[in-house]
């Protein structure tokens, strides 16, 4: 699809993972098509008639160059989900974004990222404990990918920072500078992406926060990322959706205990009694997910960077087995070059030949 197009439609206030959908199955490479659509071809989309109306009224309002050049100003860049630098842990939920709008630079693929997620109003004990932790995560290689709320998100995003480490902010509002949400971090937000790391969101510049965005934004978070850890949460906990979402989508799900009685960790404590993975230490979350070599890998990227063809072939990999010959075929490049590339990204550590010429990501 026109990115244009596919961009401009998450400006639409009632756009949904299914309406959208809807709409591209309707019109299958056929752009502008979509952009002109009648009433009808709505209905024939499965638009119910208030909001085939709602999206009329909104088209003929909505200025396409404006948008660009907003985002142009904002240095705002825009990734459709069929973009090959889309999150690739992302595109694998049942509701993805088909949109995200980011500032700052996207986390390399390869590198694992973990949520770190809790309460807004922490005490001495939770962020002692989101501090530590975070900052054992980011020194082993981690990217700390939180929600920029007050608490121990921006405890965690800032233990990140002060390790060296990479950190991702996910909003339930929009990135441009003057919607960042809480006004209060948005000094952290422009730390964040200063420090080589991202904002994003699925929401389009100017969105203001409402009472769906945030459990919406849950599920980003959740979706980036191999695993969730909730350091402190009361039982009602907006945390406690992310932790949700994780299990969802069959990702881990890390808790760390509180003291009995505990108001404030009673949503981690359950957690824990519903199996979630007990975590007093960053070697609790890399033994669970098996990345014990994670800070030699790291270390291996810093020495050799990847170069374009093995980006090109970790963007289309994933930890399913995957034959040479669709490999070959997807990338577009030649037999023998792919073959060359595969051993050196094995000898980095990066896939891994598991018999019968099937490779995985590792």
């Amino acid at each position: 699809m026109n990115q244009s197009i596919h961009v401009a439609l998450s400006y639409f206030p009632k756009i949904t993972y299914r309406r959208f959908r809807a709409l591209t199955a309707a019109f299958p490479d056929q752009d502008e098509a979509l952009w002109e659509a009648e009433f009808s071809d709505l209905a024939r989309a499965g638009f119910d008639e208030s909001v085939a109306q709602e999206f009329l009224s909104w088209r003929d309002r909505f200025n396409r160059d404006a948008m660009s050049q907003e985002l142009f100003r904002e240095n705002i860049a825009a990734i459709s989900i069929t973009d090959p630098n889309y999150p690739l842990l992302l595109k694998e939920i049942n509701d993805p974004p088909q949109t995200l709008f980011a500032r700052g630079t996207l986390p390399p693929p390869e590198r694992p990222a973990i949520a770190i997620v809790g309460t807004r109003k922490c005490s001495a004990y939770g962020r002692a404990a989101t501090e530590t932790l975070a900052q054992e995560l980011a020194l082993q290689g981690m990217i700390i990918v939180s929600g920029l709320a007050l608490g121990i998100d921006g405890l965690a995003h800032r233990a990140a920072l002060r390790s060296g480490g990479l950190t991702v902010a996910v909003l339930g509002s929009g990135i441009n500078r003057e919607t960042v949400y809480p006004a209060e971090h948005r000094p952290l937000a422009e730390e964040i992406i200063a420090n080589g790391g991202a904002v994003i969101s699925e929401y389009p510049p100017g969105f203001k926060p409402t009472l769906y965005s945030f459990p919406a934004r849950n599920r980003i978070i959740a979706g980036l990322t191999l695993g969730t850890l909730v350091t402190e949460a009361p039982a009602s906990s907006g945390a406690l959706i992310t932790a949700k979402a994780a299990l969802d989508y069959n990702r881990e799900v890390f808790a760390v205990p509180h003291p009995i009685g505990a108001e404030s960790g009673a949503g981690g404590n359950a957690l824990l009694k519903q199996g979630a993975i007990l975590t007093t230490s960053a070697n609790d979350i890399s033994e669970a997910l098996q990345l014990h070599n994670l800070k030699t890998m790291v270390a291996g990227e810093k020495i050799a960077p990847a170069n374009p063809t093995e980006t090109r072939l970790l963007a289309i990999m994933n930890r399913e087995p995957r034959h040479i010959d669709l490999i070959i075929k997807e990338s577009g490049l030649g037999s023998a070059e792919i073959g060359s590339t595969l051993t050196l990204l094995e000898m980095k550590g990066r896939v891994k030949n598991v018999g019968g010429m099937q490779y995985v990501r590792t």
